[in-house]
């Protein structure tokens, strides 16, 4: 039984995320106590809830401890025996990409088939946006899967209602990696390579249409990115949501990292950011941008949201990755990942390199 302090470092939601998708794929049981216990309010929350019951159902797990409030679960997995069609519903604003942190290693390295659909925030506080999942985590993941995501409608806080649909295929199995039976290419993001393209979408609801607001954020945005004398296309859109809500999310594009060069699923860097009400809208576009401005001056291949998202994947595949910046959710993610599966990681702050090691 693996035993994981939920006071470590950032513990909260994150530790328990990347605890539930490892349990399944290494067939571990784990507890965990003192969920969130430095959050102003400790304990599962909704967001949490939805997912150990929606891994639990994935695999047919047991849980212990699975309410509202609880500072303490446990998890026992069993194999994922087949391939799912299914819709899960958060039921309030809670952040859909959140959930994608927990089902989408379990779904990627399954073996078997998914089509998710799962409603819930689309584009809220404390998580990335859909736009930045989609677009900068989503195919880093792609290099060892298959599938699609698409956005159906978005969901803001307070009353969400979005509508995301994941479908994922079988390429390799964790198994066959684990017990080396299938070779991988390990993850090797060291280079940002040459960029050659940025791209962003401008979001808000239908309500704000009359006064431009997507548009003022992805002009104000353009204004700041221009210096770096490449395409800059920040797409525009409205859509009818069930509360009003805007946001932005920019990537930069780059191609011939000599390290791991990828015509499909190239180097990509991100921002994204929440409109807020009594914050104009070409504020917003600009802090963006400005984000944006700072990462791709770091000269790293992967932004300080991406690192701890990459962390697991890493301990599966092996490799090594530059980032903009070691946080602490990164250094749980590496806490979490030494816990499960057999490796360990070299960190360096001073160079802000990960480099996984057996």
């Amino acid at each position: 039984m693996i035993k994981l302090n939920g006071t470590f470092l950032e513990g909260g939601g994150q530790m328990l995320r990347t605890a539930l998708a490892l349990s399944v794929l290494t067939q571990k049981p784990f507890t965990i106590d003192n969920i969130r216990a430095n959050r102003a309010e400790p304990g599962l929350k909704q967001q949490h809830l939805v997912g150990v019951r929606a891994i639990r159902d994935l695999c047919d797990g047991v849980v212990e401890g699975a309410q509202i409030g609880s500072s303490q679960i446990t998890f026992y997995p069993r194999k994922i025996a087949k391939g799912v069609e299914t819709a899960i519903d958060i039921e309030t604003a809670g952040s859909i990409t959140l959930l994608l942190q927990t089902l989408l290693l379990p779904c990627l390295f399954s073996g078997k088939r998914f089509q998710l659909t799962l409603k819930g925030g689309t584009d809220v506080s404390w998580s990335p946006q859909y736009d930045y999942f989609a677009n900068i985590d989503f195919p880093q993941f792609l290099r060892y899967g298959a599938g699609t995501i698409s956005l159906k409608k978005r969901g803001y806080y307070p009353k969400g209602q979005g509508e995301v649909l994941l479908d994922v295929k079988k390429k390799i199995l964790f198994d066959d990696i684990a017990f080396g039976v299938a070779s991988v290419r390990p993850l090797s993001l060291l280079e940002q390579g040459t960029l050659v393209k940025i791209a962003g979408v401008s979001h808000a609801s239908t309500d704000l249409a009359d006064s431009r607001v997507a548009e003022r954020q992805a002009q104000a945005a353009t204004a700041h990115l221009i210096k770096w004398k490449v395409p800059v296309e920040i797409v525009s859109s409205y859509g009818t949501t069930a509360s009003t809500g805007s946001g932005i999310t920019l990537w930069a594009i780059f191609t011939g990292q000599s390290h791991d060069a990828d015509s499909i699923n190239p180097i990509r860097l991100g921002a994204d950011i929440l409109g807020e009400k009594n914050k104009r809208a070409e504020i917003v576009g600009e802090e963006c941008a400005l984000q944006l401005n700072a990462t791709l001056s770091s000269a790293a291949p992967v932004d300080k949201h991406l690192a701890d998202q990459l962390i697991p994947l890493l301990g599966i595949v092996g490799g090594e990755i530059a980032v903009q910046e070691i946080t602490n959710h990164t250094l749980t993610n590496v806490y979490v990942v030494e816990k499960f599966l057999d490796v360990r990681f070299d960190v360096d702050e001073k160079l802000r390199m990960i480099k996984m090691r057996k």
